[in-house]
């Protein structure tokens, strides 16, 4: 799939690759994981000398279809290759049957403008490493978001 005429999104298996781009792009922090999650599809949007600029990745957490990681590097980000993975994704989703999708939003205004809505912790998987990362509430504000796919 083509963002841009220099951009190619395309699924990936190189899953650390993209955990280092989003500790490097400050969405995530170097830590293990205290929740056991599926890694379902994985995409990575390069440059044509393979520079990564772009990541997301499908996972499911206690049956429920999540995003587990979504960036895309600062000087990429006027392209819309945010929307680009985020409308992939969707359909991924779509067409394994899912019917909602979540995720926790260090952009919560991007996601609101792209269908979904914040809902309480109660109300979703369990996101529990947020509370464990050291930017949790300090330099982040995260919401738990999720949207409805028809």
């Amino acid at each position: 799939m083509s963002c841009r005429k220099w951009m190619r999104m395309e699924p990936t298996d190189e899953y650390e690759r993209l955990v280092k781009f989003f500790v490097e792009n400050q969405l995530e922090f170097d830590g293990d994981e205290e929740v056991d999650t599926d890694i379902v599809k994985c995409y990575k949007v390069t440059t044509g000398n393979d520079k990564l600029v772009g990541a997301v990745v499908l996972a499911k957490r206690e049956g429920k279809y999540i995003i587990d990681g979504i960036a895309v590097n600062q000087e990429s980000r006027k392209h819309r290759i945010g929307e680009i993975m985020l409308k992939k994704i969707l359909e991924q989703v779509k067409e394994m049957g899912g019917t909602e999708l979540y995720l926790v939003a260090r952009a919560p205004e991007f996601f609101r403008k792209n269908g979904f809505t914040e809902v309480s912790a109660d109300n979703a998987p369990n996101f529990f490493e947020c509370k464990q990362c050291p930017q949790y509430m300090v330099s982040c504000h995260p919401e738990i978001m999720k949207t409805v796919i028809a």
